[in-house]
C-alpha cells in the first residue's frame, strides 16, 4: 500500500468509526501521502521543503486533521497529528469526557455504540440513529433499535459528586452492555 516510506501511524475514534490515519514521507525527495483508512487522501511527490503540515479531513462530520512533520536533528522526523485542532492526546482525553463507547455482539453482528452526550446523539457502526428520548423517575431513558433488537440508554445520578451522571446501555431492556 504505502511502501517502505510509512513512518507514522494513528488510529482516531470517531463518533461515526474508528479512522486508521497512515503518513508516509520520503525524506530524500520530500514525497508526502496521507491514506485514512487505506483510502488516498493526500499525495505529493515532490517537495523541497521536508518539514511542515498537512492537513485534512476525517470522517463522515469532517474533522479537520493536521500531520505536523518537524526535523529533529540532521535527517531525523518527528510526526504528530492534531485532531479537531487539539493534539491526538488532548482529542482522546477530551472525547473520554464527552462520549460514551460499547461494543456489543447481538447474533453474529459486532455493534460499536457511541453516545455523544453533549448533544444525547447516538451512533451505531457509523450510523447516526434515530432516537426517543423520555424523562423518569431516576434520570432519561434513549430508545434506539440495534439489529432488531431494543436498546436504551439511561443516564443516572451516580450518587456523588464526582461521579455525576452515569450512562448504561441495555439491551432490551435487562441486560447490561458493557463499556468499551
Amino acid at each position: 500500500m504505502l511502501g517502505g516510506d510509512v513512518v507514522a501511524v494513528w488510529e482516531v475514534a470517531l463518533s461515526d468509526g474508528v479512522y486508521r490515519i497512515e503518513f508516509a514521507h520520503g525524506t530524500t525527495t520530500g514525497k508526502r501521502i496521507v491514506f485514512v483508512n487505506g483510502k488516498e487522501v493526500i499525495r505529493k511527490d515532490w517537495m523541497f521543503k521536508l518539514v511542515g503540515k498537512e492537513t485534512f479531513m476525517v470522517g463522515g462530520a469532517n474533522t479537520k486533521a493536521t500531520i505536523n512533520i518537524e526535523a529533529v536533528s540532521g535527517f531525523a522526523y518527528e510526526y504528530s497529528l492534531n485532531i479537531a485542532g487539539k493534539s491526538l492526546q488532548k482529542f482522546i482525553d477530551n472525547r473520554a469526557k464527552t462520549t460514551k463507547t460499547w461494543l456489543l455482539k447481538v447474533g453474529e453482528e459486532d455493534y460499536r455504540v457511541v453516545l455523544e452526550k453533549d448533544t444525547m446523539d447516538v451512533w451505531c457502526n457509523g450510523q447516526k440513529m434515530e432516537t426517543t428520548g423520555e424523562f423518569v423517575d431516576d434520570g432519561t431513558e434513549t430508545h434506539f433499535m440495534v439489529g432488531g433488537h431494543e436498546c436504551c440508554i439511561k443516564a443516572a445520578s451516580g450518587g456523588q459528586k464526582k461521579s455525576g451522571i452515569v450512562h448504561y446501555l441495555l439491551l432490551d431492556a435487562e441486560i447490561p452492555v458493557n463499556e468499551m
